[in-house]
């Protein structure tokens, strides 16, 4: 045995050769050859078009002209503070959520974990639709307070206001929190919780000094994961009709289909790609020391 494991560490038939340079260079051409067509060659034609202004020639007068104007102002505030404030709202549903279904037992509990996976794959415009039949201006809850009252119109009318933009995003965004924090419970030793309780520490003492710590990681690679994602989201403005609701998403889709001003949507979208593409930079180192 050892003489034939010599001859294998000596480079015998069963060793493992690195590959040569021309044949990786082989294996890497397809995958690159169809992701430079189908994406940068794209997003190159979208970069070009930006300084393009339809007066002809190459300028960067498109992008003077776009941040000059309020209505980019306008829309870059509202996509901050939309996605800041779901995604604050989705850290602290999510990690009571989480908790209740990792450390409460009730029944269904492993039932209503591994449909937050399903939920996962939801359009957001389900959800969105979903809410809108529920408190929408002729849904179930306006509907049923003019029964009873009498009145003409029910008094639940916030889905078409920035706060039901809030609303469905953080509806819709809280699972994508709650996925990594159920994995890092999974994984908590649950001595150290039978340890604190058995010295007398209370269940918020216990939650904040040996809970909190351990998900820390998981919380922020998902409200990482969610900022990046309320950043563009587009169909839950969309769907919910709300009304002086821009974010940069649907700046895009207005001046390009609206106002036919491409080059003023080009840069739009060349602003979202580029805070998009950071944040995802922060998601992914955030994500690496978390191990998610």
């Amino acid at each position: 045995m050892t003489e034939v494991a010599s001859s294998l560490r000596a480079g015998g038939g069963l060793s493992r050769s690195s590959p040569r340079p021309f044949g990786a260079l082989l294996w890497a051409l397809p995958p690159v050859a169809l992701l430079a067509l189908f994406f940068l060659y794209p997003l190159a034609l979208v970069v070009q078009q930006s300084f393009q202004p339809d007066t002809g020639g190459t300028s960067l007068q498109p992008y003077a002209d776009v941040f000059a104007a309020s209505a980019f102002r306008e829309a870059l505030w509202t996509t901050v503070w939309l996605a800041v404030a779901a995604t604050v709202g989705c850290l602290v549903l999510g990690f009571v959520l989480a908790l209740v279904i990792a450390f409460v037992p009730f029944p269904g509990a492993k039932a209503v974990a591994r449909f937050i996976d399903v939920f996962l794959s939801f359009p957001s415009f389900l959800i969105t639709l979903a809410l809108l039949f529920v408190y929408g201006t002729v849904g179930m809850a306006n509907g049923a307070w003019t029964d009873v009252t009498g009145a003409a119109e029910g008094p639940f009318q916030f889905l078409t206001t920035p706060w039901g933009v809030l609303l469905a995003e953080i509806t819709y965004f809280t699972p994508f929190v709650m996925r990594p924090l159920l994995a890092a419970f999974s994984q908590l030793d649950t001595g150290q919780l039978e340890a604190a309780s058995s010295l007398g520490a209370r269940a918020p003492r216990i939650v904040r000094q040996v809970v909190l710590p351990e998900a820390l990681p998981a919380l922020a690679a998902g409200g990482s994961l969610v900022l990046v994602l309320c950043l563009n989201e587009f169909g839950i403005v969309l769907f919910t009709g709300a009304k002086g609701v821009t974010t940069l998403p649907t700046l895009v889709y207005g001046k390009a289909i609206l106002e036919s001003d491409y080059p003023g949507a080009c840069v739009v979208a060349v602003v979202n790609v580029l805070i998009s593409v950071g944040l995802y930079g922060l998601y992914r180192v955030v994500s690496r020391r978390a191990g998610a």
